[in-house]
């Protein structure tokens, strides 16, 4: 699968050094980002429900403590996280392609996977917003599972980069 590219334990040092900052100062990003998730839905079910359907009243003199998102509002989350996921999965998935340490299927299944569980929980969040709120679990099941494959494809090639070696 991986004949024309080097593997990333081949790369001069400098290289690996440049993937590894890259990689470090992305993965950063990203973490900010799921800290900023935790912040807004505490990652339950009902926190991501209250986030995009909004609060729910308990008696006609209550003020709700989240309105429902606005059409706007949700259309500029779901553009700004396909687009930005898209870019970050493609140059991941671009580094992961020349790791040897994971090979076969499943490294096609790791590099094409996110795509799809980003575009199933950017989905899931318009069926919290209009339609069930069952769609809160798919979100989180859907988040979860785009973050684990970050993190682990991510591992995956810092190990190579710093751990192996030629000789391996």
């Amino acid at each position: 699968m991986n004949s024309v590219f080097p593997k990333l334990f081949e790369l001069p040092k400098n290289v690996k050094y440049f993937l590894a900052s890259f990689l470090i100062l992305m993965t950063i990003g990203v973490t900010v980002g799921l800290v900023y998730v935790k912040l807004t839905t505490d990652m339950s079910p009902e926190g991501t429900l209250e986030h995009y359907a909004g609060s729910e009243l308990a008696d006609e003199f209550d003020i709700l403590d989240k309105y429902p998102k606005e059409i706007e509002s949700m259309l500029l989350t779901t553009h700004t996280h396909l687009v930005s996921f898209s870019v970050i999965f493609f140059l991941l998935g671009g580094i992961f392609f020349m790791n040897s340490i994971i090979t076969g299927g499943w490294k096609k299944f790791l590099i094409i996977e996110p795509f799809f569980s980003v575009l199933i929980t950017f989905g899931a969040i318009w069926g919290i917003r209009y339609s069930h709120s069952f769609f809160s679990t798919i979100t989180i099941l859907f988040g979860v599972l785009t973050y684990i494959t970050y993190y682990f494809m991510v591992g995956i090639i810092l190990y190579e980069i710093f751990y192996k070696s030629v000789k391996d």
